[in-house]
């Protein structure tokens, strides 16, 4: 093997044992018993995480399963963080309606520039029990028409034809196409490639996980244990991440960290302290249970946005940025350090804020108007036209923490 000759690892305490197989996770394969023999038997366990490298940073939903994978190093475990490089150029089908575009190679390298560097907050890559950073182009890119096709022998269509997201797309009339049928299939096989022990990854990647898990037993005789993770969600249950465009960017500044944690639903509070700080089980009970006593939310939602802004920069950053959100905010004043740009007379305030990146898109553009929730400054008045233009000088506010200054040239 590649990894470390080492293969013994010390046996961890029960507590430890409950707390990595509990906080955060939303089920386990084949079951925690298995998991719990797993660790307490000394041997060095290999798991890893996939990514696929679709944005260009990641992100604190990246970082739930990142922290994951820092308590089985920490426990003396070899842990991989595998790019998904040619994965990433077909393109995941997971919860999609619609097929995704396709990258090119250059395209998906060019994402994953950041990815070591980020990880390395949660991961140590060096030492005597270093992670390693592993790409599956490794192997994928070296299969031939004929190793595919007997790989492929090992899935039936019916199964992944059952996937919920294809089988919406043919209710609504719309096509699944055979590179995306085959996702799972590649996806899978990074297990078989590696040899690993288990994996680890958000519960909306379950079934691409236990499809690798599938192919361990039928190729290599072993059982692969698989750990989901809950996804941070708002009160609606979907699902934030880079598509929906409201999770927090590691390459986001403090202030923008701070005040998108704010910006999230009171309902989010208990949770986002389970999944994204290393704040103790019983200090969580107490805040749910002070929360439901009828204190402010408020206050837990600050020390929240905090704690994530604290483990994704530093302490003195979050300080800093709580009290940026506290002058701002509390008393209603536009950041000192509000982006500005400059453009030409009659421009439209839509195209305006998307160049800036202050909207993710017109539809996002146009949702907010209809919401209410974009407003001029310098007029104190919301704007109620999807085609409003520039003609001076405008300080725009777009929700609660996103603010534009606009200059005419």
């Amino acid at each position: 093997m590649f990894f470390s000759k080492k293969d013994t690892a010390p046996a961890p305490t029960p507590e430890a044992i409950k707390d990595i197989l509990s906080r955060g996770v939303e089920m386990v394969y084949p079951s925690a018993d298995f998991i719990a023999s797993r660790l307490s038997s000394g041997k060095k366990q290999t798991l890893y995480l996939g990514i696929d490298p679709t944005g260009p940073t990641l992100h604190l939903g990246h970082v739930i399963i990142l922290k994951k994978l820092r308590d089985f190093q920490k426990m003396g475990h070899q842990v991989i963080l595998l790019i998904g490089d040619f994965t990433g150029m077909i393109g995941d089908p997971t919860d999609k309606t619609a097929t995704r575009k396709k990258l090119t190679r250059r395209e998906v390298l060019k994402n994953a520039t950041l990815y070591k560097k980020q990880a390395s907050k949660f991961l140590s890559f060096s030492g005597n029990n270093k992670a390693i950073l592993r790409y599956n182009s490794e192997w994928l890119s070296k299969m031939g028409f004929d190793e595919v096709l007997e790989l492929a022998s090992n899935v039936t269509g019916d199964q992944l034809m059952k996937r919920d997201m294809f089988a919406k797309r043919a209710e609504e009339g719309k096509s699944t196409y055979l590179h995306e049928l085959l996702y799972p299939l590649l996806q899978g096989y990074d297990s078989v490639a590696m040899d690993v022990d288990g994996e680890i990854g958000g519960n909306d990647q379950t079934f691409n996980m236990l499809v690798g898990r599938d192919l361990m037993k039928k190729l290599k005789n072993k059982e692969k244990f698989v750990m989901t993770m809950k996804l941070l969600t708002d009160t609606s249950g979907k699902k934030m991440g880079k598509t929906e465009g409201n999770i927090v960017a590691m390459t986001d500044t403090p202030n923008e960290m701070y005040g998108k944690v704010m910006s999230w639903t009171d309902g989010m509070i208990v949770r986002g302290f389970e999944l994204c700080t290393d704040v103790s089980p019983s200090e969580m009970v107490n805040i749910e249970k002070s929360i439901a006593s009828g204190a402010n939310p408020k206050e837990y939602k600050m020390k929240l946005a905090k704690e994530v802004v604290a483990m994704l920069t530093s302490p003195q950053e979050a300080e800093s940025a709580e009290h940026s959100f506290v002058s701002q905010f509390s008393r209603g004043e536009v950041p000192e350090d509000v982006q500005t740009v400059t453009t030409t007379k009659g421009a439209l305030l839509s195209d305006v804020l998307l160049s800036a990146k202050v909207v993710a898109s017109k539809g996002e553009f146009k949702r907010l108007v209809e919401e209410k929730a974009v407003h001029n400054l310098s007029t104190k008045q919301s704007v109620d036209r999807f085609d409003t233009t520039v003609s001076e000088e405008i300080v725009v506010k777009v929700g609660k923490r996103r603010f534009l200054k606009i200059l005419v040239s």
